[in-house]
């Protein structure tokens, strides 16, 4: 039994290695690629696969708001995400918005594969690192506007721009920035997001 495939990947090279490493496999057919969060609700919806294989860092929708779009619209496939980060910050949420699986980039072909085809048979396919970890440090710190501010401070927006857009003050802004670094127990706005991103939390 063939199992039909759609793969979400914004960088072209990595997608097009995913796609020729599953075209091997006769049992794998690739039915769609798109590079979107949002396209990859509108053309699962369309073509109805039987697994996803979605990037968590998307434009349009991250793979993890895209999973639980999908889950809330009766998605009943298979959802296999992926990240090129290390840590393990987005592991919690992603199992919480319906994901079956979630795996680094940086895996073999065969480990891919027998991802695949454990999550096709039942089983919640996470690469053992990435959950040894997540079982010792649990999941973010960071509360959703904590996470909200900090992310916008990663793309580049100051103090005052960031009060305007959530329509806080200067002064709440700066508390939250604080309240970020000592939870996250490192002494700058610079090293909050280093450290947040890196442990997989943006």
């Amino acid at each position: 039994m063939t199992t039909r495939i759609l793969i979400a990947e914004d960088i072209e090279l990595v997608a097009e290695a995913f796609q020729a490493l599953l075209s091997i496999e006769p049992e794998f057919e690739v039915v769609g690629r798109v590079s979107r969060g949002d396209e990859l609700v509108t053309c699962a919806t369309r073509l109805m696969p039987d697994l996803i294989l979605a990037d968590i860092d998307m434009p349009g929708a991250t793979g993890i708001e895209a999973t639980k779009t999908l889950r809330s619209m009766g998605y009943k496939g298979h959802i296999i995400l992926l990240t090129a980060l290390p840590g393990s910050g987005h592991l919690h949420a992603a199992l919480a918005a319906g994901a079956d699986g979630y795996l680094l980039k940086a895996m073999t072909g065969a480990s891919l594969m027998n991802a695949i085809r454990a999550v096709q048979n039942g089983h919640t396919a996470i690469d053992p690192d990435i959950a040894a970890t997540a079982m010792r440090k649990g999941p973010s710190p960071l509360t959703q506007r904590e996470t909200e501010i900090l992310k916008m401070v990663a793309a580049g927006f100051s103090t005052a721009q960031i009060a305007d857009q959530m329509y806080l003050s200067k002064g709440t802004v700066r508390n939250y920035l604080s309240m970020v670094m000592s939870k996250l127990e490192v002494d700058s706005r610079t090293a909050a997001v280093t450290k947040a991103q890196h442990e997989g939390w943006l």
